[in-house]
């Protein structure tokens, strides 16, 4: 006899037992179906398991207290956080490495949403199938419309001016005003966590709220060179040039990333022209000035120099402070003046880091239901942020000459051996580039050479990186090294 199996239409909700025995010629088959409910608890401890190992002590129970797995429909998993600031520091820190290990449980898993609730559990699970209007709030204040990859929360409402940023912000306006004519294009450069992004996305919502007929787009460079190479592979590069060539303003984050990829170079170059003599705006940003960034070709640089470039640099004290009081504002907590004023002061690297050190001060002074003490900020802010480290020349020596399996004393020396010249250019070209050494000091410092030895090996690495992709990676390796971040 045998039972034929039900269909499963949902295999998240139902659990099958398969049973095969086999006497001589004869096949029997035994199936048992059961309905069981997931075990959200137990995956989500599993997850907490896994987060820990990677994390500190101190960060685990900080960000990951009093989370849980409010909704689980086996492609969405809604976690549920005890408030905004838990939200955004695992949303923003913690969302692939949570990503990763959810997969790892549910392989039908698609996305994650963090869903702030202040209820118990209870209340909880009587709500997941009715959405509070706070919770509704809640998710549309982290919305990113698909439609154009505009984050909603990047407006220039909540974007603090100061001394490091204003030219940019001038030009950001003056293009709003008169898009496609004034700077055209418009290039913003800095350091990661200044807040190019915020500016430029600031932009492209202001277009979409002065007039929604504009057609706005914003996408990083990364993104755009995986779309145009999987375009083509699939023989869909018409279509893939017709979708970018419709937009009134096109918005492309991190063009840094285009570095070495001469194809994608091309399309970026073919499409600029187009949107350009359609008096399109068009928006770039990258970590450097389009004349520093290694392995881009000069005709894009060109094009990139042809309207405004405007750099945001590291905020000075009183910027800080600003951008601290206005964070206060938005999210309606309360910490003390004197605790402001010393975060200001103690945290100069980038506007991502002050906000990750109030995030930090908001949650401690929630879980302890007070405000800390300054001795108990300045103990946070040293477990929580990476010591500065200091490069000195002697840094760059060593970790070149380490990577291409070299003597150190071999940089100094007057030789014209293939396998050492090429090293001793590189440190040269990441002295001038990357630490902005005169030629003449980096001459003196390897050897006593003359500055016009200095120049030709500087141009040298800088045309060959821009042509040879083998190059360029090694750079960037030697590099990761230097700064700590590989």
């Amino acid at each position: 006899m045998f039972y034929q199996p039900t269909r499963i239409h949902n295999p998240h909700d139902i659990h099958k037992i398969g049973c095969f025995a086999k006497t001589g010629l004869e096949s029997i088959i035994f199936w048992t179906m059961t309905t069981v409910t997931v075990d959200n608890k137990k995956i989500w401890d599993s997850v907490l398991t896994h987060i820990e190992q990677d994390v500190s002590r101190a960060s685990f129970l900080t960000w990951f207290k009093n989370t849980s797995i409010q909704k689980n429909d086996g492609s969405v998993i809604s976690i549920s956080v005890p408030n905004t600031f838990v939200r955004d520091w695992l949303q923003n820190k913690y969302h692939s490495s949570i990503l990763r290990v959810l997969r790892g449980e549910i392989d039908s898993l698609r996305s994650i949403e963090y869903v702030v609730s202040r209820v118990g559990t209870k209340e909880v699970l009587e709500q997941i199938n009715q959405p509070t209007q706070i919770q509704q709030l809640e998710l549309g204040d982290i919305y990113i419309d698909k439609d154009d990859n505009l984050n909603q929360r990047y407006t220039f409402d909540n974007f603090v001016i100061g001394a490091f940023n204003e030219l940019a912000y001038a030009a950001a306006q003056a293009i709003i005003k008169n898009p496609g004519i004034s700077y055209n294009p418009l290039f913003v450069y800095g350091l990661t966590g200044l807040g190019k992004t915020h500016l430029i996305q600031a932009v492209g919502n202001s277009f979409k709220r002065n007039n929604k007929n504009t057609k706005v787009y914003y996408l990083s460079a990364e993104k755009f060179g995986i779309e145009y190479t999987e375009a083509v592979r699939g023989g869909r590069a018409h279509i893939f040039k017709e979708k970018y060539r419709k937009y009134d303003v096109l918005i492309m984050d991190d063009i840094q990333f285009l570095s070495g990829k001469e194809k994608t170079q091309e399309e970026v170059f073919h499409l600029f022209n187009t949107l350009y003599d359609n008096n399109k705006q068009i928006i770039f940003s990258s970590d450097k000035a389009p004349k520093k960034i290694v392995g881009i070709e000069d005709r894009l640089k060109s094009r990139f120099e042809g309207g405004m470039i405007a750099d945001i640099s590291v905020p000075e004290y009183e910027s800080r402070l600003a951008i601290l009081n206005a964070k206060v504002r938005q999210t309606n907590i309360s910490i003390a003046s004197e605790v402001l004023e010393y975060v200001a002061s103690a945290v100069q690297n980038n506007i991502r880091e002050l906000e990750g050190v109030l995030n930090l001060v908001s949650a401690q002074c929630q879980l302890k239901k007070r405000g800390l003490a300054i001795s108990e900020v300045k103990l946070l802010i040293k477990n929580s942020l990476k010591p500065q480290r200091t490069i000195s020349i002697n840094d760059v020596i060593k970790t070149v000459s380490t990577f291409y399996g070299i003597e150190e004393r071999e940089l100094y020396q007057k030789t014209r051996k293939k396998e050492v010249v090429k090293p001793r250019q590189v440190a040269m070209y990441l002295l001038r580039e990357d630490f902005n050494a005169s030629y003449p000091y980096i001459g003196q410092k390897l050897g006593g050479r003359d500055h016009t030895t200095v120049i030709h090996a500087y141009e040298k690495v800088r045309r060959d990186a821009g042509r040879d992709g083998l190059l360029y990676k090694e750079i960037e390796q030697i590099k990761s090294v230097l700064y700590g971040t590989n």
